[in-house]
């Protein structure tokens, strides 16, 4: 969807990796190798974005680090849409629902740091999870999301919410 509306490749990774998660950070030659991209392709998608607002910078050393800008008025848009692409929403939709007390779901790994390796942890916090319906919803949503899903219950929150996570309060 969001490659069909965006023809450029590198600024639908761009827009993954700042809009995925808000606390996502890059900067240009990590960009390029991460997006295995020349530096050329990455700045000047990079000045657009920071053109139209969208991005923000600031100096780190000898280099620029770049994140989304939170305060743009199209940023819940288009985090929106970006969680749309990815299919977090209807991930946490599905595996959810009917599945019992779920008080976090808390989306991990590569997604959280806006990189799309087509799979998807998950760590739900609850208590009296049906692991059988789990199971059966963890399938349903691989089908729909068309992505691997690795999920993790805990019946207690392990740690406060640090960096590079995507938390959903239920």
């Amino acid at each position: 969807m969001l490659d069909s509306l965006i023809t450029s490749k590198t600024r639908v990774k761009l827009l993954i990796k700042f809009f995925a998660n808000e606390g996502n950070q890059g900067y240009l030659r990590g960009l390029a190798e991460e997006f295995n991209e020349s530096t050329n392709s990455v700045r000047v998608e990079l000045n657009r974005l920071s053109k139209a607002g969208l991005l923000v910078s600031q100096p780190d050393g000898k280099t620029k680090s770049y994140q989304a800008n939170n305060k743009h008025p199209l940023f819940g848009e288009i985090r929106s849409i970006v969680a749309k692409y990815l299919g977090f929403d209807r991930l946490v939709e599905v595996v959810i629902q009917n599945l019992g007390n779920v008080k976090k779901a808390i989306i991990l790994g590569d997604y959280a740091q806006g990189i799309d390796s087509g799979t998807i942890e998950l760590l739900l916090i609850g208590k009296d999870i049906n692991f059988d319906y789990l199971k059966f919803l963890i399938q349903k949503a691989e089908e729909k999301i068309e992505r691997k899903v690795l999920v993790e219950v805990l019946d207690s929150e392990p740690i406060p919410n640090p960096k590079g996570l995507v938390v959903f309060d239920i």
